[in-house]
């Protein structure tokens, strides 16, 4: 079920209507939109490659500094596109239609992407951060070999599965399963006269969770009422580890992870 769940994850892609911004068409009539089938898992930088050639020559001139719009509101880059989609359409449309601009970008909005090594690291960085949290340090990050670090890089890119979990096994990274299974055969061992709980790990289940959440504003008839963002000052997000504790019968589900990180939506609700 676990190995299912996972490959349903990688196998998602948005479909993606992508058009040209109208102050940079060059030719009359302007050019078709672009079509392209977008990893979930991915990053929209990684889609150039794919879109420049289909506007190449209708471009004005000048050096290209790519970023895309959806209603005007720039997106940022390193939020992987299937979270980008999942927040901003409250009732998704396909094929997803975005905008996307070679000129002028909103530096004043937007971190810099240089290329496509400054979406790599910006990856890397935030597997940094969630090895830290499953195990206590980044070491295994940080020590991985160059053509490892290549090959889980390429394996985003690819949105290759197999490929990301053989080198990514080397991060030693245990699973909640595994935790719990670990807690359980610690708090189970007999314990000699007189020892003491000193030294023996109570460590539970630990993911890291990165929450974005989106203010709606007041709904009437249902989520396509909901307003459009129009900035990212309407969007937060709550960066923290999720402990799961097992307790005999009682399921730890999304619901159970989301109350521990918004327990204020839940007051007064016991489901």
């Amino acid at each position: 079920m676990e190995e299912e769940a996972v490959k349903y994850v990688w196998e998602g892609a948005v479909p993606l209507q992508i058009h040209l911004h109208e102050s940079e068409v060059t030719t009359s009539p302007p050019p078709p939109p672009s079509f392209v089938l977008a990893p979930r898992v991915g990053y929209l930088p990684l889609l150039v490659p794919l879109i420049k050639p289909h506007f190449h020559g209708m471009l004005p001139p000048g050096v290209d500094t790519v970023w895309f719009d959806y209603n005007g509101l720039p997106l940022k880059w390193n939020i992987p596109t299937g979270v980008l989609f999942d927040l901003l359409c409250v009732e998704p449309e396909r094929p997803w239609n975005l905008t996307v601009h070679f000129r002028g970008y909103p530096g004043e909005i937007l971190i810099p992407c240089e290329s496509e090594d400054s979406v790599k690291w910006s990856f890397i960085n935030s597997l940094k951060e969630a090895v830290y949290i499953i195990n206590g340090n980044s070491k295994t990050v940080m020590n991985m070999s160059q053509a490892d670090h290549l090959e889980l890089w390429r394996s985003i890119m690819k949105g290759n599965m197999e490929s990301y979990l053989h080198v990514s096994s080397k991060l030693k990274l245990r699973t909640v399963g595994e935790d719990l299974k670990a807690r359980g055969t610690s708090s189970s061992q007999p314990r000699q006269s007189g020892e003491t709980d000193v030294g023996v790990p109570s460590r539970t289940g630990r993911v890291p969770v990165r929450l974005y959440i989106r203010n709606i504003g007041e709904v009437h008839d249902g989520l396509e009422d909901a307003r459009a963002i129009v900035s990212w000052d309407e969007i937060s997000y709550i960066n923290r580890p999720v402990e799961f504790y097992k307790e005999e019968g009682k399921p730890f589900t999304l619901r159970s992870a989301i109350k521990t990180l918004l327990p204020e939506f839940f007051d007064g609700n016991p489901y």
